[in-house]
């Protein structure tokens, strides 16, 4: 069905309604009126269904008044008044009919539309989330090394090549986060995409991270749902992230999975920052993107754990998750 087609409804019916008018109240054979008011009728339906509303409005109009008047012209000197009305207020009803048919299914389009554009955005909101908790973290580590390699670069050249190493591994993690993120956009689609990552890459993940010990119970992974372990993960990469942000300083930062009275919990702590350390390696690295713990806090709560963080007794800072274990539910 073409578009100018569908342009054409709400002037074929004025001029159906129009000629069906003037039909009825010139002698036209009721056989005839009948006949049109057949046709009339899914025209209605279609004005409402495809027309601009002004248009269609104003069609309809004597599209109605065509269908509810042809039998007055034949009832008129026969019967009361009383029973003429009758008569229009009983064939104006198909074609109020044909109307919130038609509104119907226009209504149910502009819904469906709705939901793509909802479902469109939300598949954005998703890259956009991947983008800021996998690529920025890789990115900050890259900034972090290089900031390190430079100050050390002479006076200690082995440590300058560990960093470029690390350099090279964060850029191989920041390539990877990008093609799972293509691979997604390839899922919308219709491609097949490429795994979420989860808690089996904390290992890699923590090996990459100057200072980072990792302290993972593999029974209590066992027992993380699949949400819940894609958000752990998650939440270590936010975590650390952060740590390269605002204390890239600290000595050590460890990594905990194991589970706890409330579940499965998922911690990431590290030590106070040494003193002076942020001055040099923190340069640029304290602007906030605004999508951090806040947002990482609605993923948590959405795989039906709880996220605290705040400050540790020795200085530090301590970002904890718990998730309940399947087969139950926090309370």
């Amino acid at each position: 069905m073409s578009l100018d087609l569908r342009a054409s409804y709400a002037p074929l019916l004025a001029l159906a309604g129009v000629v069906g008018l003037l039909g009825g109240f010139l002698g036209a054979p009721p056989a005839w009126l009948l006949v049109w008011v057949g046709l009339l009728l899914p025209l209605l339906a279609l004005v409402a269904r495809w027309s601009p509303v002004r248009a269609g409005a104003g069609a309809a109009v004597p599209g109605v008044a065509a269908v509810a008047l042809w039998p007055v012209p034949l009832m008129w000197g026969a019967a009361s008044w009383l029973e003429v009305c009758g008569a229009a207020a009983f064939w104006a009803v198909p074609a109020l009919g044909a109307l919130a048919a038609g509104g119907h299914l226009r209504r149910q389009a502009s819904r469906m539309r709705q939901a793509v554009r909802d479902g469109r955005r939300d598949q954005q909101l998703e890259l956009a989330r991947d983008l800021h908790d996998f690529v920025a973290h890789d990115v900050s580590a890259i900034v972090v090394q290089a900031q390190a390699a430079r100050f050390v670069a002479d006076k200690d050249p082995e440590q300058a090549v560990r960093a470029l190493e690390r350099i090279e591994a964060a850029g191989l993690g920041a390539l990877a986060s990008m093609d799972r993120t293509v691979h997604a956009l390839r899922e919308a689609a219709g491609a097949r995409s490429a795994s979420v990552p989860g808690t089996s890459e904390l290992p890699g993940l923590v090996e990459r991270f100057e200072g980072g010990v990792l302290d993972a119970d593999p029974a209590a992974v066992r027992e993380l749902s699949r949400e819940a372990d894609t958000t752990a993960y998650r939440v270590a990469v936010e975590a650390l992230t952060n740590v390269r942000r605002h204390a890239p300083g600290a000595v050590v930062v460890r990594v905990r999975l194991h589970r706890a009275a409330e579940g499965i919990e998922l911690s990431v702590a590290n030590s106070a920052p040494a003193r002076g350390a942020g001055g040099l390696l923190g340069l640029g690295l304290r602007r906030r993107s605004g999508t951090g713990l806040a947002g990482l806090r609605g993923r948590v709560e959405a795989a039906g754990g709880t996220l605290r963080a705040g400050a540790s007794a020795d200085g530090g800072w301590r970002v904890c998750a718990v998730f309940p274990a399947q087969g139950r539910t926090l309370g």
